[in-house]
């Protein structure tokens, strides 16, 4: 995959991974659009980098959508690279009475998962147009190796990593690659809550490992310690999940 001159979609591209992923490629000759919910955030991001138009829409609501597709045919019709990145997670005890698991779950459900698929079934007529085009689908280690704290955001992350292996396969024989990054903990504002300022690695490295894998065509993006869980989990799945959780 090529790594400059692309037209690149960044959706929660205002901070953490999604902003470092947008810095770099702009930097490296690519136009860059990014998306957030927070209009004031999306602003002050994008007023830090070049090159990069933002885009106020939320991708777990229908209209926004909607507006962003119709945005995105009219001004750059040239776009070839999505990169799914924005997420929703909540920390909570699963047995805790009235955490509202349902509620929660459905958010992670519907903002990790189901609006990608929206999204990218929206823009693949496009995407499949174009002489050379990319999807990255940004999981998590969670995906494969849970973490209980974490239960319901990891099965949001399991099903997209499941979608994503599938919809691989289905394009394989057109322009379109895609790619899944699967980070480990990251020191961002999203992860604070379970550890990520001490223990996390920056998220620059994760754009770093993204552009590496572009140039190699690296589908499946182990970074950090994904790669020894994944190891671990796949050798020995007990063993795998208990690391996880600290067992």
């Amino acid at each position: 995959m090529k790594t400059t001159n692309n037209t690149i979609l960044i959706t929660g591209g205002s901070a953490g991974i999604g902003f470092e992923i947008a810095k770099l490629f702009s930097e490296n000759g690519n136009q860059v659009i990014i998306t957030g919910r927070n209009k004031d955030r999306l602003d002050k991001a994008a007023a830090q980098l070049k090159n990069v138009t933002a885009i106020n829409s939320d991708v777990s609501k229908a209209v926004d959508v909607e507006h962003l597709i119709s945005t995105l045919n009219k001004d750059f019709p040239q776009l070839n690279v999505v990169i799914n990145n924005a997420g929703a997670a909540y920390v909570y005890d699963l047995i805790e009475p009235n955490i509202n698991a349902f509620e929660k779950a459905g958010e992670e459900m519907l903002t990790n998962y189901l609006s990608i698929i929206r999204l990218n079934e929206k823009l693949l007529p496009a995407l499949t147009q174009q002489a050379e085009a990319a999807i990255v689908n940004v999981t998590s280690i969670v995906a494969f190796a849970p973490n209980a704290k974490l239960a319901t955001y990891g099965a949001s992350k399991a099903a997209l990593h499941a979608y994503t292996q599938a919809l691989r396969l289905k394009l394989e024989d057109t322009t379109v690659k895609v790619f899944e990054l699967m980070p480990p903990l990251v020191d961002t504002e999203f992860s604070v809550e379970i550890g990520g300022a001490v223990n996390g690695i920056k998220p620059h490295v994760l754009a770093d490992d993204l552009m590496k894998a572009f140039q190699t065509d690296e589908f499946e993006i182990h970074t950090g310690r994904t790669a020894e869980l994944f190891n671990a989990y796949y050798s020995s799945t007990p063993q795998g999940f208990l690391a996880m959780n600290g067992r």
